[in-house]
């Protein structure tokens, strides 16, 4: 890697200041001052910016409680982004996983890893994801069957793929589904003649979401967590 990304990848540095701070003499690769933003850094090499050590941050990996009222696209939106929660470096760099409406709660996965999030939520590798939903009215009597069956949302042409229905009492279920449809579950319930009141996302393929994790609270996702996803999403 060229010497002035990586003082870009691993500071808070620009482009252009980071050619000023080479300018200056204050960066050193293995105790060498290295001036040149050409200059190729390689695995083992040590780079200080002064007294400091320098290192890339590496690709992460991140589960989060999101709570109502955050919007996880950052375009136009009058909502504060989800991102905003998390207090770690070079946050920008950092996308969801698929995402939730601003309403919906629970389970939402972070990173920067691009092809990881492709695994998870392309529609070919069906990645099961596991909502618990309050509803206004109790639910029909063959509820589990239409699910079963598949439903056809307002406005498709095809019906959903089959997911699974499971009561938990009259007004409340627990439903796995494995597309990621605007507004999929909503709808789905709406074609029931019923309305969802809280929508809450317990988990994604074999990774749930952390019983102490607190509204708004996040943590890094384990090395065989990421590794079960990858591998479930296959």
């Amino acid at each position: 890697m060229r010497l002035d990304k990586y003082l870009c990848e691993s500071s808070d540095l620009t482009r252009s200041q980071a050619r000023t701070v080479l300018g200056s003499g204050e960066i050193t690769v293995n105790d060498e001052v290295v001036t040149r933003g050409t200059y190729v850094v390689r695995d083992g090499d040590v780079v200080k910016w002064e007294d400091d050590v320098l290192e890339l941050i590496g690709l992460r990996y991140l589960m989060l409680n999101k709570p109502a009222g955050y919007e996880c696209s950052i375009r136009n939106s009058q909502h504060p982004p989800v991102l905003s929660l998390l207090d770690v470096d070079k946050r920008d760099r950092l996308h969801t996983v698929g995402r939730l409406d601003v309403d919906t709660t629970g389970l939402i996965l972070i990173t920067d890893d691009g092809q990881w999030t492709h695994r998870i939520i392309s529609p070919r590798h069906q990645c099961d994801k596991v909502y618990l939903a309050t509803l206004a009215e109790p639910l029909i009597e063959n509820a589990e069957d239409r699910f079963t069956a598949g439903i056809l949302l307002d406005g498709e042409d095809k019906p959903t793929l089959p997911a699974v229905l499971e009561r938990v009492d009259e007004r409340r279920a627990r439903l796995t589904i494995q597309e990621g449809k605007y507004h999929q579950v909503r709808r789905m319930f709406a074609a029931l003649g019923n309305h969802v009141l809280a929508l809450h996302r317990e988990r994604i393929g074999p990774v749930s979401l952390d019983p102490d994790l607190q509204p708004g609270e996040s943590r890094y996702l384990t090395p065989a967590e990421v590794a079960d996803l990858a591998k479930s999403s296959s």
